[in-house]
């Protein structure tokens, strides 16, 4: 993984040292809160509604274990004990007091971390998939196109205060997107040209929140050495063009629409003309710098399929079942991709206690070199684990509660925190979440189900990413009362849609018995197991859903 230099180090210490006398100057009364809230949005402080919430920056995703360690110890020191993982692949902290913040941001700076543009108008942290490296069919390793895109955007002078926040995402891998690049404001693809050259396809103006749009693809080949001048070149249209009259309207994805993608594309060659083969342009000597920190650990000559996991198998269900949804297969031979599901029923979709960031990090080094990734769907992988070892590894998760073998399914449920801590909120999420998992908590329910996305957004603002849910849930405030409207048919793969809306909302009370219903319908129209939810829902239509669903509701 990137290790930092003196440069890094200089200027992360530097920032915690300047934050540290805005902080003392603001609590002296000397800043008002309009002087201090753009400060602290750049080191990632919010005001939420019981407390502030920290937002710490985990870079494509990708942690050591002291690191997690670290956050463990932030958890236990100065907060409630736990974070959460968000579905930027960063780790969240809904209970520090003000005063604490500058001591967080140093201890967090001891390990190579930081909450720099995790909050304000800036290029926040750039995500990938989060088997980036390890999973076989990459067409070339992500993470040091993330790295060199997170040195180009981070302190950027040009893009400190653009007219709203904005999120890059980056895939390389064709049979699934695990990144949901097509919902950010710029989607970068890894892709190859005719002639086998690699480089990058560019998708422009998606995103969630109000208005939810899928992204346009703007340039369908991009010389890799030509991606930060082109990067550049769309910002600077954003930041010339994009709205600051109405935050609601500012994003990139409403100027895109506005505009036109042809019109928008047309706008950024023509100022990508200016930068294209200036000082921009990056050398290949640079990307071959980038791969440098992201070299193989020292993996073992193994095969698959060792005979101690294969009497393991036939001799545990259990496990089998575990090694079936909560692994992934390797591009070396004998090691397997290994997801801890932080969707344990009662246990809010995504948090992880300061103890168990303890243990991961203990089982990253005793199963994985020392290496995890937090994922876009809230959980944590070990992306090197012996084969050999997995029933060893399966057995410390059933003592931890990572051992759910629910990953792809029903209740692997993604969800913001919601009205519990978030001022935003129109409505609670967490609530929702577990009266899911509690109706569906049979597991070989939900494995004849089949796989399925539920996301779950307290408020428009859709940090559950509801709208891409097979099932989408969101959180409106109905004459003051939390209600609930559902959608169906989203999807954040490579054939990302925007969920159709199902009808009038429902009380939280509803929510489990309209969920069964929806499932219900599908179970008795699909075409056999091999239709999945989605396929079924898009072969089908929305009518026979809402039918169904609301004459059972009323």
């Amino acid at each position: 993984m990137y290790q930092y230099d003196a440069y890094d180090q200089r200027i992360v210490d530097e920032r915690v040292a300047q934050f540290r006398d805005q902080t003392n100057r603001y609590l002296a009364g000397e800043l008002s809160e309009d002087e201090f809230r753009p400060l602290r949005l750049q080191n990632g402080l919010y005001i939420q509604r019981f407390a502030p919430m920290l937002r710490v920056a985990i870079p494509y995703g990708l942690l050591s274990s002291a690191q997690l360690r670290t956050l463990g110890y932030i958890a236990r020191t100065w907060d409630r004990g736990y974070g959460h993982v968000s579905t930027r692949q960063n780790m969240q902290y809904n209970w520090p007091k003000l005063e604490h913040v500058p001591d967080i941001l140093a201890e967090l700076a001891k390990v190579e971390m930081h909450a720099i543009q995790t909050s304000g108008n800036c290029i926040r942290n750039t995500t990938t998939d989060q088997f980036a490296g390890v999973i076989a069919g990459e067409i070339e390793d992500p993470r040091p196109t993330c790295e060199l895109i997170r040195q180009w955007s981070t302190f950027h002078p040009e893009f400190a205060f653009l007219p709203r926040k904005f999120k890059i995402a980056v895939s390389a891998f064709s049979e699934e997107d695990r990144a949901a690049t097509a919902l950010h404001d710029i989607g970068v693809y890894i892709v190859k040209n005719d002639a086998g050259d690699i480089g990058y396809r560019i998708m422009v103006g998606g995103g969630l929140g109000r208005t939810p749009i899928v992204g346009s693809v703007i340039r369908d080949y991009l010389p890799r050495e030509d991606l930060i001048s082109y990067l550049e070149a769309v910002l600077r249209v954003y930041n010339l063009h994009g709205r600051r009259d109405n935050k609601y309207k500012a994003r990139i994805k409403i100027l895109v629409k506005a505009l036109t993608p042809a019109v928008f594309a047309q706008k950024v060659e023509t100022e990508w003309a200016h930068l294209k083969g200036g000082p921009l342009t990056v050398p290949a000597a640079e990307f071959d710098r980038l791969r440098s920190f992201f070299t193989e650990p020292a993996y073992e000559q193994l095969t698959d399929e060792p005979s101690g996991l294969v009497s393991a198998r036939k001799e545990n269900a259990a496990f089998a079942n575990w090694l079936q949804r909560n692994t992934h297969s390797h591009r070396k031979p004998g090691y397997r991709i290994v997801t801890l599901s932080l969707k344990r029923t009662g246990i809010a979709p995504g948090d992880i206690t300061a103890e168990q960031m303890d243990a991961v990090a203990k089982l990253s080094d005793d199963y994985s070199f020392g290496e995890l990734r937090t994922t876009h769907e809230q959980n944590i992988v070990l992306a090197d684990v012996r084969q050999s070892d997995l029933f060893s590894l399966w057995q410390e998760l059933k003592e931890l509660g990572f051992d759910t073998a629910n990953i792809g399914y029903l209740t692997n449920i993604i969800a913001c925190p919601g009205g519990d801590y978030c001022s935003l909120a129109n409505a609670k999420s967490i609530p929702i979440a577990e009266a899911v998992q509690r109706r569906f908590d049979d597991l070989d329910t939900v494995y004849n189900i089949g796989k399925l996305d539920l996301n779950i957004s307290g408020c428009m603002n859709a940090c559950g990413h509801h709208h891409v849910g097979h099932i989408g849930i969101l959180g409106v405030d109905k004459r003051g009362e939390e209600f609930y409207q559902v959608t169906l048919g989203g999807s954040s793969n490579h054939d990302a849609s925007i969920g159709d809306i199902l009808g009038p909302s429902f009380a939280a009370e509803e929510m489990a018995d309209i969920i069964e219903e929806i499932i219900n319908t599908y179970l008795d129209n699909r075409l056999g197991k091999e239709e999945s939810f989605l396929q079924a829902y898009r072969r089908l239509g929305i009518d026979v859903f809402k039918e169904r669903v609301y004459v059972q509701a009323h």
